[in-house]
């Protein structure tokens, strides 16, 4: 599970996400997948970048708070520790691993759009992941802050 954040004039957003993926080594390419229903792809939709979070079981609280809330009714950002990024993007230095990265590209899947991201910054390079990471099974049973 990821944690995606982003900025776009002067509104943050971030979300809970589970597909997330590598897509390119020459030159490096990610590829993050927001559901249309969500906030954060309106504000994603019309930002230069985003951060992408790898999250560990230490972060299920951060996940709890991204994936259960919606930005429309709380801000998900306030009490917790983070940083602006290159592009704007909120990073929660709370998180392991991260890296921000400039949108290049977005392509409709149905319910999601896929934001493919040129990475800009390594921000963790020098440090791993702090114990395994989260997944689907750890979540399961969140209940969404918006319908899939």
């Amino acid at each position: 599970m990821f944690i995606v954040t982003c900025q776009s004039n002067a509104v943050r957003a971030g979300c809970l996400v589970g597909f997330a993926t590598q897509c390119g080594i020459e030159p490096p390419r990610y590829l993050v997948c927001l559901s249309i229903a969500n906030r954060t792809y309106e504000i994603a939709d019309s930002a230069s970048g985003l951060a992408v979070h790898i999250l560990t079981k230490k972060n299920e609280a951060l996940a709890a708070l991204f994936g259960q809330n919606t930005g429309d009714d709380i801000d998900k950002f306030e009490g917790v520790s983070w940083r602006p990024g290159v592009t704007g993007a909120p990073i929660l230095t709370d998180c392991s691993t991260s890296f921000e990265g400039h949108v290049i590209a977005k392509i409709p899947f149905g319910d999601h759009v896929g934001f493919v991201l040129t990475p800009i910054e390594d921000l963790d390079a020098d440090k791993s992941l702090d114990g395994r990471q989260l997944t689907l099974r750890d979540v399961k049973s969140f209940e969404p802050g918006h319908p899939a």
